[in-house]
């Protein structure tokens, strides 16, 4: 990363140089660097008045503190040879937790929990417009319909009063704000805040790239939401948090809205709950067993002393393929965790929330090479006291990310009850099919239309669709079944028909007459 600044900086390295060490002149290009970003920062401030103002200077002193971090950066921050499998008791299968029981409490349980959804993406992925959050899923009900639906279910069955916070991003606000107002009657108190808008910067002068606040046109190119980790400097920020504690509220239950098996699991909440206070547990994280499919995830390991998760970003080159090995690493976090409202605020005030910085370059439209300073909500792991992994079953991960998950929660696989989806009892296997959609799926409209109903999938257990192809009503799949439309072809797979471990490739169109 220093060499990024050494237009700028040249001539003071080469001074530098000459009066004696390297370490010398590197720490004097840090501070150059930082000096030269905070002006910059200031002359963004003066860009705008009032509240947005103050806003924007809380976000700043954040992204000040990342920038000084990332210049202090020197290579993985993990050293290999120091991780340890983390002790056994630290990461509990779910069954024990589970084996437990439930009080008789319940409703004092819930009381005290705050559900959390990350709400700051977009649905440009699946080729949407607006908040992901609003793309419809199932029985046109959309992620925030089905949330919003497990929330009030809780609350009528136990009568309880847990609320729902949004951690919005400036790219998802207003959009969501004007729906939530449909939500008026339904039995759920709704919250939204804003994570940081932090300033894109320029890869070779590390300077940022805008010149104003403005989010209009291509000034908005110059912004980004800094990822979930920004979560317990926005919160606290937003006096949310205190709000909550003063209501009596301990725990907030945090999981991506994308994910639909993320449901308020009462034996997780009762485990921390019914621990004594000298070993109450400030930070659960909800882990799976990895499959070839997730070799990516982040997982936990034992670290100088602590629980910590390491993500792939952290893994030097040469351990790659031993981070991604499922024999080594096992499990992967699902980012459903657990969090003391309490340990937030304790580590907020104190400043000791200590995360990894994220690099994450981009090209915006014109071609211009820019870096995100980001930050991961789980890599706090690490900060709080007795924290702990629970061995999740896999019905718990249910990320919608793709059309190809998206065929897979719209189909007779899962059943609809109260906003949760479960696994159709008649399916004979626990795993999900692996669904592959080609490029001709990828955005949700076209995906539609090339359903005329969604298959019979209960005993599918590959599908691969490529090139242009429709299926009519009533198609029933099964087993592993594959069909590739070559370019220039066709395929139309007629209404009723039942395919099982089939290959269908050529050209195929039922013709209307």
């Amino acid at each position: 990363f220093l060499y990024y600044g050494l237009g700028l900086l040249f001539f003071q390295l080469l001074k530098g140089v000459a009066n004696g060490g390297m370490a010398q002149f590197q720490e004097m290009m840090r501070q150059q660097l930082e000096s030269s970003m905070h002006t910059e920062l200031e002359k963004l401030l003066d860009t705008t008045t009032g509240a947005e103002r103050e806003v924007s200077r809380k976000d700043f002193e954040g992204f000040k503190n990342l920038f000084h971090r990332f210049l202090q950066v020197k290579g993985p921050s993990i050293e290999w040879i120091k991780i340890q499998r983390p002790p056994e008791d630290s990461i509990q299968p779910y069954d024990k937790i589970a084996g437990r029981g439930l009080p008789d409490n319940v409703a004092d349980c819930l009381n005290k929990l705050v559900v959390v959804k990350l709400n700051g993406g977009l649905g440009t992925s699946m080729g949407c417009k607006g908040p992901k959050s609003l793309i419809s899923v199932r029985n046109e009900n959309t992620f925030l319909d089905l949330t919003v639906q497990q929330i009030e279910h809780l609350n009528k069955t136990y009568n309880t009063d847990v609320p729902l916070v949004l951690m919005n991003s400036f790219n998802t606000d207003e959009d969501t704000k004007k729906i939530l107002q449909k939500y008026t009657h339904h039995r759920v108190k709704i919250h939204t805040f804003n994570q940081s808008k932090y300033p894109r910067i320029n890869k070779e002068s590390l300077l940022p790239v805008s010149t104003n606040l403005s989010m209009n046109g291509q000034s908005a190119e110059g912004w980004y939401p800094p990822g979930h980790g920004d979560i317990y400097a926005s919160f606290y920020n937003s006096g949310l948090l205190e709000q909550l504690i003063a209501q009596g509220k301990e725990y907030i239950f945090l999981s991506n809205i994308d994910n639909l098996g993320a449901t308020v699991d009462l034996h997780i909440l009762h485990h921390l709950v019914s621990q004594p206070n000298g070993k109450r547990c400030e930070f659960i994280m909800e882990v799976t067993d990895k499959t070839r499919a997730d070799v990516k995830g982040g997982t936990l390991i034992q670290y100088e002393g602590k629980l910590r998760l390491l993500e792939i970003a952290q893994v030097p080159k040469a351990h790659v393929d031993e981070f991604k090995s499922v024999s080594k690493f096992k499990i992967f976090n699902t980012n459903n965790l657990w969090i003391s409202l309490a340990a937030i605020k304790k580590l907020q005030e104190q400043k000791a929330m200590d995360l990894e910085v994220i690099v994450n370059p981009k090209t915006l439209d014109g071609g211009q090479n820019v870096v995100q300073l980001e930050t991961a909500v789980g890599a706090a792991i690490k900060c709080f006291d007795n924290a702990l992994g629970i061995n999740v079953p896999r019905s718990r991960f249910l990320p919608v990310k793709t059309t190809s998950d998206l065929l897979l929660v719209m189909s007779n696989l899962y059943s609809l009850d109260a906003g949760s989806l479960t696994m159709s009892p008649r399916r004979e296997f626990p795993t999900t099919p692996h669904v592959k959609l080609g490029s001709s799926f990828t955005k949700v409209q076209e995906y539609l239309t090339r359903f005329e109903s969604i298959p019979d999938m209960l005993e599918l257990d590959h599908l691969t669709v490529s090139g242009d192809v429709t299926l009519g009503k009533n198609v029933s799949l099964k087993g592993t079944v594959i069909i590739i439309a070559n370019h220039g072809d066709r395929i139309d797979i007629p209404a009723g028909s039942m395919l099982e471990n089939k290959i269908v490739s050529g050209n195929l169109r039922i013709m209307d007459h």
